[in-house]
C-alpha cells in the first residue's frame, strides 16, 4: 500500500468514527450538564484538570516514545524496537508513581486551600479527585501501547474502539437518571471503570498483535539515557501545554468559581469536536512525516508537511466558521440554557486551535530530528508566559475572556519563533513556507469569513434554516477559495482529477 493510500485509508477510518460519535457525544454532554448542574459540572472539569496537572512528566516521555518507536519501525529494527518499548514501559511506571505522589500532595492542598469549591461539595470533589488519579495511573502506563498502535498506523482499531467508547459514555450519562448516591461521585466512578476497562483492552490487543510489546526487561542504560534526554528536551513544551490548559482553568476557578469552569468545559467540548477534523488527519499523517525523515526523504517530508498544514486547517474551518456565527442557536438547541461566557470562550478557543492546526505538522519535524531542546526552551517559555500574563490581566480587573486573549497572544508569538528556529536544523525556505502555508491559510480564512459575514442573516432569521444557509455559504466559500488560492497548481490538478473521477464513477453506476 502506498503512503498516500495508507494516509487516506487511516483518515477515512477516523472520520467515520468522528461522524458516528459526534452526535452521540453532543447528546451525552447535554444529559451530563442537565443532571449534574452548572456547579457540579464545573467541579468535575476543574478537579479532573488538577489531577492531570502533573502528567507533564509523562507527556514529555510520550512524545519521545512515539518518536523512537516510529523511527525503529521505519528502519525495520525489530530487536531494538522491543527494547525501546520496554524502556518506555519501565520509565512510565516510574513516572506514574512519582506523578501520583505529587498529585496527592500538591493537588489536595490546591483543592482545600486555593480552589473555589462550595463547602457542601468538597467531599464529592475529593472523591472525583481520587477517581481521576486512579484513571491517570492506568493512563500513564498505557502510553507505550498507544504509541505502538499509532506507529504501526493501525488506526482502524482506534476508530472501532472510539465508537464503542462513545456508546458506553452515553450509557453512563443515561445512568445518571438512576444514580443510587451522589450524582457527581457516581458519574466519576462509572467513567473511571470505563476508562480502565478500555486501557486493559488496548493492552491485550497490543500483546496479541505486536511482538515488540512483550515484556523483556532491558538493561541497556544508554537507551534509557537517550530517551530520557529526549523527553527532558520536550518537557518545557509539555509545561507550556499545561500552563495554557489546566493552568488557565485553575485561574478561572480561583478568580470566578466553578460556574465559569463549566462554561470553559462546554466551550472546549465543542472545540474538541471541531478540532477532530484536523487532528484525525494529522494522526494518519504524523507517522509518515517521521518515516520520511528517518529514510532521508526530506523533500517528500516537507511536501507532506505543507499539504497537511493547509488541508487540516481547511478541514477545521469547515466547522469553525458556521459554529462561530451560529454559536448561540447551536448552544440553545443543544443544551437549552448554558453558562455565561460560553460563546466568547468558544470563539477565542477556536482562534487558538486554528493557529495550533497550522503548527502541528511542522512541529512533527522537530520530533523527527530529535532537536527539541532549543525550540522547546524558546517556544515553551513563550507559551508558558500565558499563565503570568493572564494572571496580570485578571489582577488588573480583566474579565474571564482575558485568559484566552493571553493564550492567543503567546500562541502567535510562539508560531513566529518556531518557524525561524526550524532553519537551524533543516534546510528549507522560510519565505516559501510562510507563503505556501500561512499565506494560503490566511487568504482562504479571510475570504471565507468575509463572504459568510456579508451574506449572514440576509435570508433567514435565527433558526435551523439560517444555520443551514450559513453552513452552505461558508462551505462553498472555503472550497472555492481553497481551490483558487489555497493549494498549488499540481495539488489543484490532482484534486480536480480525483473529483472528476468520483463524479464519473457515480454517473456510471446510476446508468
Amino acid at each position: 500500500m502506498t503512503d498516500n493510500k495508507r494516509i487516506a485509508k487511516n483518515t477515512l477510518y477516523l472520520y467515520i468514527r468522528m461522524f458516528l460519535t459526534m452526535g452521540v457525544g453532543l447528546f451525552t454532554s447535554r444529559i451530563v450538564l442537565q443532571k449534574l448542574g452548572e456547579t457540579d459540572y464545573g467541579i468535575f472539569t476543574i478537579v479532573g484538570g488538577v489531577a492531570s496537572l502533573f502528567t507533564v512528566l509523562s507527556s514529555s516521555l510520550s512524545g519521545a516514545t512515539s518518536r523512537f518507536i516510529t523511527v525503529e519501525i521505519g528502519r525495520k529494527d525489530y530487536i531494538k524496537l522491543n527494547k525501546i518499548f520496554n524502556i518506555a514501559l519501565v520509565s512510565h511506571i516510574v513516572i506514574a508513581i512519582v506523578v501520583i505522589i505529587l498529585t496527592e500532595v500538591i493537588g489536595i492542598w490546591l483543592l482545600y486551600n486555593e480552589m473555589k469549591i462550595p463547602a457542601d461539595r468538597l467531599t464529592a470533589a475529593f472523591w472525583v479527585f481520587q477517581l481521576s488519579n486512579l484513571t491517570m495511573l492506568f493512563s500513564l502506563t498505557q502510553v507505550p501501547y498507544d504509541a505502538t498502535i499509532v506507529a504501526h498506523e493501525d488506526i482502524k482499531i482506534f476508530a472501532q474502539v472510539g465508537i464503542a467508547d462513545t456508546i458506553i459514555k452515553l450509557t453512563i450519562a443515561l445512568l445518571l437518571y438512576y444514580a443510587p448516591f451522589d450524582k457527581l461521585i457516581y458519574y466519576a466512578s462509572l467513567l473511571c471503570i470505563h476508562q480502565v476497562g478500555k486501557i486493559i483492552f488496548y493492552r491485550l490487543y497490543c500483546i496479541k498483535k505486536y511482538k515488540e510489546t512483550r515484556i523483556n526487561l532491558c538493561k541497556e542504560w544508554g537507551l534509557y539515557f537517550s530517551m530520557i534526554k529526549y523527553a527532558c528536551a520536550d518537557m518545557i513544551g509539555c509545561l507550556s501545554t499545561m500552563a495554557q490548559g489546566q493552568g488557565l482553568n485553575l485561574l478561572l476557578n480561583i478568580f470566578f468559581g466553578p460556574a465559569v469552569n463549566a462554561a470553559r468545559g462546554i466551550a472546549y467540548t465543542i472545540q474538541g469536536i471541531i478540532t477532530q477534523f484536523g487532528n484525525n488527519f494529522m494522526t494518519a499523517v504524523r507517522p509518515q512525516i517521521i518515516k520520511n525523515y528517518a529514510t532521508g526523504n526530506i523533500k517528500a517530508m516537507f511536501k507532506l508537511v505543507y499539504r497537511s498544514s493547509c488541508f487540516s486547517f481547511y478541514l477545521m474551518l469547515l466547522l469553525s466558521i458556521p459554529a462561530c456565527f451560529e454559536t448561540n442557536y447551536v448552544l440553545s438547541l443543544w443544551l437549552g440554557q448554558y453558562p455565561a461566557h460560553t460563546i466568547d470562550f468558544f470563539k477565542l478557543i477556536v482562534i487558538l486551535c486554528l493557529i495550533q492546526t497550522i503548527k502541528t505538522p511542522r512541529s512533527t519535524i522537530y520530533h523527527a530530528t530529535g532537536n527539541l531542546k532549543f525550540v522547546n526552551l524558546t517556544v515553551g517559555t513563550i507559551l508558558c508566559a500565558a499563565f503570568p500574563l493572564a494572571y496580570l490581566f485578571l489582577k488588573l480587573g480583566g474579565g474571564p475572556n482575558c485568559v484566552f486573549w493571553a493564550a492567543n497572544i503567546t500562541m502567535v508569538m510562539s508560531e513566529i519563533a518556531s518557524v525561524f528556529i526550524l532553519k537551524r536544523y533543516v534546510d528549507y525556505s522560510i519565505i516559501d513556507y510562510l507563503k505556501e502555508v500561512h499565506g494560503r491559510c490566511i487568504t482562504v480564512a479571510a475570504i471565507s469569513i468575509a463572504v459568510t459575514y456579508l451574506l449572514y442573516d440576509k435570508f433567514f432569521e435565527e433558526g435551523l434554516l439560517r444555520v443551514i444557509s450559513t453552513t452552505v455559504i461558508s462551505t462553498l466559500s472555503i472550497v472555492t477559495s481553497a481551490l483558487l488560492f489555497g493549494v498549488n497548481k499540481s495539488d489543484r490538478t490532482l484534486l480536480l482529477k480525483s473529483l472528476k473521477k468520483v463524479i464519473n464513477e457515480k454517473l456510471h453506476r446510476t446508468k
